[in-house]
């Protein structure tokens, strides 16, 4: 990715490599536009209105309701009702995918997201109409916010690296599988609170993160349907013509918290590891990653990786 982070934002839609900054954009154009819709709505004397208009694009929990907007499983996982709930979801978003993207590249990072948060979706569903504890709020019932999207990219980026430190304010470092832990633990313990929709929702894309990542380890994208829709729509605006490619690759990642990237190989390095490097032993190498770490991989593994991730 570019530069700094606020020109990675800006310049969010201009590059095709940078799906981390356009998710996080959205989020924020989204926030930024409903809340100035709410302001002038609420001074105008509609807010009921408003608060009608809203509820379309918010995920319900009834079944009967969501036929008539099924859209909102998509729309939902694009909203947030205040400051510090995107803030916090953003935050997150920021720190766990970037280690996505340098494992999986800009393309898995948003299949993550999207599956992420529809698994969210479908486990909140399931749950309020089956589980007796939400029958008498079932039909009431509304979810907005990225967090299940955000969850499966935690867990997600913890399952590929889970020794990769990070250091936190007056606590130190942290393995990032332990964090992943500690909060599939609180959504888990909060699932019967008041916001039980929310929480549901973590759980659900925190399942879909580690199965997306064990499924992509031996071979299977789940994420190509949501990869297929994407590269229509890109190639509808800019009239490209271009297929989708299935593999685990993009791995450019230390077992510490800073993220940095590979050094240049030389075009004799190139040339002979341009044909000679098989999906089968990039995946034994990401696996190994995955496991120890990037710096338990030899300079030859390394080399390889790196030629790999230029395709």
């Amino acid at each position: 990715m570019y530069g700094n982070f606020w020109d990675n934002l800006k310049n969010a839609f201009k590059h095709s490599d940078n799906s981390l900054y356009k998710l996080i954009a959205i989020n924020l154009l989204v926030f930024l536009a409903l809340m100035v819709v709410r302001v002038i709505f609420t001074i105008g004397g509609l807010g009921d209105w408003y608060s009608d208009f809203v509820q379309y694009f918010m995920m319900p929990a009834s079944v009967s309701r969501y036929v008539f907007q099924p859209w909102s499983a998509l729309t939902y996982m694009f909203m947030h009702e205040g400051f510090f709930h995107i803030l916090f979801n953003m935050l997150f978003l920021y720190w766990f995918g970037q280690l996505v993207h340098q494992f999986l590249g800009s393309r898995k990072l948003t299949n993550l997201y999207i599956l992420g948060g529809l698994a969210g979706a479908l486990f909140y569903v399931v749950i309020y109409n089956l589980a007796p504890y939400f029958s008498n709020s079932v039909d009431s019932s509304l979810m907005l916010g990225a967090s299940a999207g955000v969850f499966a990219i935690v867990v997600g980026a913890a399952t590929l690296s889970p020794n990769t430190t990070f250091f936190l304010i007056l606590i130190g470092p942290v393995k990032i599988k332990y964090i992943a832990i500690f909060y599939v633990l609180v959504s888990f313990a909060n699932s019967a609170g008041a916001n039980a929709g929310g929480e549901l929702a973590h759980l659900g894309g925190a399942m879909l993160g580690y199965l997306y990542v064990t499924q992509l380890r031996k071979g299977t994208d789940w994420g190509i349907p949501v990869q297929k829709v994407g590269l229509f729509f890109e190639n509808l605006f800019s009239g490209r013509k271009s297929g989708v490619k299935v593999s685990y690759k993009k791995a450019k990642s230390s077992s510490s918290g800073s993220f940095s990237s590979f050094g240049k190989a030389t075009k004799k390095d190139t040339d002979s590891s341009e044909h000679d490097t098989s999906q089968e032993e990039i995946d034994r190498i990401l696996d190994k990653i995955a496991e120890r770490g990037y710096e338990a991989l030899s300079k030859d593994e390394k080399r390889k990786l790196f030629e790999f991730s230029k395709k």
